[in-house]
C-alpha cells in the first residue's frame, strides 16, 4: 500500500529522535524572574543575566527554559500572562526557580508595587501551588544582591522584607530556597567595593562598548563576569539542595568562575 508523500512525512517527523531532553521530563530548569536573571542579545554586550549562564554549570541534558524579563515584578508576571506561558512549558518534574523583589519594592509604579508581607507572600504561595499542582519542584531565590556597600564597608540587603518573607514561606511550605542574597552578599564583600564593579555595568564613554556609547554606571545589572559567577552561586545553590536536578548540576563549573570575560556568552 502507497502512502501518500505528506503522510509520510508527519509519520517521520513523529518517529525522528528528539533531543535527549525533549524525552526526559525532570530535566527542564524554568525561570521566573526579572532582568537580573534575563537573557540578552548580542547587541546587548556586556550585558548577562544569571538565568543566561546558567546552563553553562549543567549537564549538556538539561534545558534552561528562561522566562526572566527585565522590569517584572510578581504582580506583572502573573498580570501579563507570563506565569500561564511559563507553567505551559513545564513537564512533570521539571524545577522552577522563582526570583523577584526587586520590582514588588516599587512603590512609585504600582502597576509593579507588590507589598512583601501581603501581595508579594501571596503571590509567591500561588507560584508555590501551581508548580506543585502541575507535578514540578517550585524553588525560591531570594532577590540578589546590588553593588551596594555600607559604612562597614560590607555590602547591604537592599531587600531585607522581600528577602525575609521569601525565606520564612519557605520554611512554612517546606519549599526549598537557595538563599541568593546571602550568597551574592558574601560574594560582594570579598571583593569589595571597587573590584565589584567589574560584577556590574560600569564603563566610560571611551571604553568602546557600542551597547553603552555614553558609558554607564549600573550597581544593579551585571557585566559578563557578573552574570557567570552569579549563575555559578545558583548552580551551587542548587547542587546542595539535594534535589533529583542537583545530580545535573557540574561539580566543576569553569566557564561560571572566570575572572575575565570571553567576549561572549557561551561556555566554553
Amino acid at each position: 500500500m502507497k502512502i501518500a508523500p505528506k503522510i509520510a512525512a508527519v509519520i517521520a517527523a513523529l518517529l525522528a529522535p528528539l533531543p535527549a531532553f525533549a524525552t526526559h521530563p525532570g530535566d527542564t530548569i524554568l525561570i521566573a524572574s526579572d532582568s537580573t536573571a534575563a537573557d540578552y542579545g548580542v547587541a546587548r554586550y556586556p550585558q548577562m543575566g544569571w538565568g543566561q549562564m546558567l546552563g553553562c554549570g549543567l549537564s549538556p541534558t538539561v534545558r534552561v527554559a528562561n522566562h526572566a524579563m527585565g522590569g517584572r515584578s510578581t504582580r506583572t508576571f502573573l498580570s501579563e500572562g507570563r506565569w500561564e506561558k511559563l507553567l505551559a512549558d513545564m513537564l512533570p518534574g521539571d524545577t522552577v526557580l522563582i526570583q523577584f523583589g526587586h520590582n514588588d519594592q516599587a512603590r512609585g509604579k504600582p502597576e509593579r508595587w507588590a507589598p512583601a508581607a501581603t501581595d508579594y507572600r501571596a503571590n509567591l504561595m500561588r507560584f508555590v501551588w501551581d508548580v506543585r499542582g502541575a507535578g514540578g519542584v517550585p524553588v525560591l531565590v531570594t532577590p540578589v544582591a546590588r553593588r551596594n556597600f555600607g559604612p562597614d564597608g560590607r555590602a547591604v540587603a537592599d531587600y531585607p522584607d522581600y528577602s525575609g518573607v521569601m525565606r520564612a514561606l519557605a520554611k512554612d511550605l517546606h519549599v526549598p530556597l537557595i538563599d541568593l542574597e546571602s550568597l551574592s552578599r558574601g560574594w560582594l564583600d570579598r571583593a569589595g567595593p571597587e573590584a565589584a564593579k567589574a560584577y556590574y555595568l560600569h564603563y566610560r564613554a571611551g571604553d568602546g562598548i557600542a551597547a553603552f556609547p555614553k558609558g554607564v554606571t549600573d550597581d544593579t545589572h551585571f557585566s559578563e563576569v557578573g552574570g557567570r559567577q552569579v549563575a555559578n552561586l545558583v548552580a551551587g545553590g542548587l547542587k546542595a539542595l539535594n534535589l533529583s536536578i542537583s545530580a545535573k548540576v557540574l561539580a566543576d563549573r569553569p566557564a561560571l568562575t572566570r575572572a575575565t570575560p570571553l567576549g561572549r556568552s557561551d561556555c566554553r
